[in-house]
């Protein structure tokens, strides 16, 4: 497997319906891509569940690396690319991805922790996904390493409705192109 997310910071005053209907168009092209497992189109809008700006990006799980690469390499990123000009692209290496219950993602959440250099400290944030997994409004939850800052990145998939007493970051998920999640454990 091989995670990424990428976003694009939008100006104040964008109309973000433009952001709405690109991931409208767009989205469905991607369900049916060979190699992934999921991508969402989010969007943080500012002033709106602790978000401080506008940013439009995409999560991707893909199940093949080379199929990443290939989409890098391809027609879909260079529109990226002519749209919002290069962004910057993180990269992890994923260490657990759990499929939940429910199957309509409203909102993602991305929370991130300094990873101590003990495999406990990793094996009970992987216990933690477990739980998480098996909440009725849980869409999917994985988590990633990210080996150059040593941190660990949760995200989770849900069908609920934006929650903000936790200390992460929110989005409101505009379509999910979920090709391969039926093959998640």
């Amino acid at each position: 497997m091989f995670a990424m997310q990428y976003a694009h910071r939008l100006p104040a005053d964008y109309d973000l319906q433009i952001i709405r209907q690109r991931a409208a168009e767009r989205g469905p092209l991607w369900d049916t891509t060979p190699g992934l497992l999921f991508k969402a189109f989010v969007l943080q809008e500012a002033g709106r569940h602790g978000a401080t700006g506008n940013v439009y990006g995409s999560v991707y799980l893909w199940a093949d690396p080379a199929a990443a690469v290939r989409f890098i390499a391809s027609e879909r990123f260079d529109s990226v690319i002519r749209s919002f000009g290069r962004p910057p692209i993180e990269t992890w290496l994923p260490a657990q991805a759990l499929r939940g219950p429910a199957r309509q993602a409203l909102t993602l959440y991305r929370d991130e922790q300094t990873v101590a250099v003990d495999p406990a400290n990793l094996a009970g944030d992987l216990e933690r996904n477990h739980a998480i997994a098996a909440q009725p409004d849980t869409v999917a939850v994985w988590t990633v390493l990210d080996l150059h800052g040593w941190r660990r990145v949760r995200f989770t998939l849900s069908a609920a409705e934006p929650d903000t007493r936790a200390a992460q970051q929110v989005y409101h998920v505009l379509h999910l192109a979920a090709p391969g999640l039926a093959a998640l454990g």
